[in-house]
């Protein structure tokens, strides 16, 4: 294999890899917000519990995830639950895609 090729394949691998972690991030982060119940009229609150709320795929979304609780009014429960396992198959699928993709 030609070595530009292969400095292709590791940047792009690279740049995979911290788009996962980019979002696991936003979605653990997000799940933070709502358990430490932060205020969500500030811009920065906002802007990341929106980020997640779209990462989420609707999968793992708090209102309707993989795991609901019935006993959750404030959906704490359920996005730290939810969002904990969209951020931990984040990181899980980004790293396969980074190992096939790396040369």
């Amino acid at each position: 294999m030609k070595k530009g090729t292969s400095t292709v394949r590791s940047k792009l691998a690279s740049l995979l890899w911290l788009v996962a972690v980019v979002c696991a991030l936003f979605l653990a982060v997000g799940a933070l917000l709502v358990a430490l119940k932060a205020n969500q009229d500030n811009a920065v609150v906002t802007f990341i519990l929106d980020g997640a709320d779209t990462l989420d795929l609707g999968v793992f979304s708090r209102e309707d995830g993989i795991f609901t609780f019935a006993k959750d009014p404030n959906q704490v429960k359920s996005a730290l639950v939810n969002w904990g396992l969209a951020a931990l198959a984040f990181l899980v699928v980004g790293k396969i895609v980074d190992r096939v993709i790396r040369p």
